[in-house]
């Protein structure tokens, strides 16, 4: 089970999905809401589990993920602080179509369904900005899963780490340094390839300086040949 206490203001106020809520809305969330906290590893929620929360990562990274029909995993997308995870399924009020597990030790504010929609009916100009926030959303998902079916393993390793370096990465030693760390299984999840193809191409990719496994992340050394390859 997660950890649980009492959110604060600051704690609400760090969601992009809440900045139009003035100082009093924002007691009022705080007021309904919890943060969870999650050990690496250990699973928010289930596929096809009732979505009566929203929840808004504050520390740490969730993967969201399906299982494929045989048996593996597929990465649809890492979310880290500030995004909302599940926030689709709960607006519309349908299971989960999801699992989501924290990829490291993670927090997020938790805002039961009912109080965030007794909320809304009381602002009805937030529902803006949460509208936009989800569609934003749906439509980072649609092109995640066009990378994951089109195009060479390689293009699409490629895509994943140009888009880590520019969501996550900072500048450090001879290049962009992505603090995460993702084993050669969770990357292959992400690629939608297998791990015996990703290590192939990661080695490749070490020996040639273009991406560096280090020992808590990757460093990004030569960026115009993942362009070159993200170009298919």
């Amino acid at each position: 089970m997660p950890g649980t206490r009492r959110a604060t203001v600051d704690d609400v106020r760090r969601a992009p999905l809440f900045r139009r809520f003035g100082a009093e809305d924002l007691e009022r969330l705080a007021a309904v809401s919890t943060v969870r906290s999650w050990c690496h590893g250990t699973t928010l929620f289930d596929e096809g589990d009732p979505a009566d929360h929203f929840l808004v990562v504050t520390a740490g990274r969730i993967k969201v993920f399906k299982v494929t029909p045989g048996g593996r995993n597929l990465i649809l997308e890492i979310f880290g602080p500030g995004d909302p995870v599940g926030a689709v399924a709960v607006y519309e009020e349908r299971p989960y179509p999801a699992t989501a597990e924290a990829l490291e030790d993670a927090e997020a504010v938790a805002i039961p369904r009912s109080d965030f929609f007794r909320l809304l009916d009381s602002h009805p100009t937030l529902v803006r900005g949460l509208l936009l926030a989800m569609t934003r959303r749906l439509v980072e998902l649609t092109v995640r899963l066009a990378e994951l079916t089109g195009g060479r393993v390689e293009t699409r390793i490629a895509r994943l780490f140009l888009k880590l370096a520019e969501d996550v990465g900072r500048r450090g030693d001879g290049g962009v340094f992505i603090p995460l760390s993702l084993s050669r299984q969770e990357l292959a999840d992400l690629t939608g390839t297998s791990i015996e193809t990703c290590i192939r191409i990661m080695s490749r990719w070490g020996k040639e300086g273009v991406v560096r496994t280090d020992r808590e992340g990757f460093t990004v050394l030569d960026r115009d040949v993942l362009l070159e390859l993200a170009a298919g």
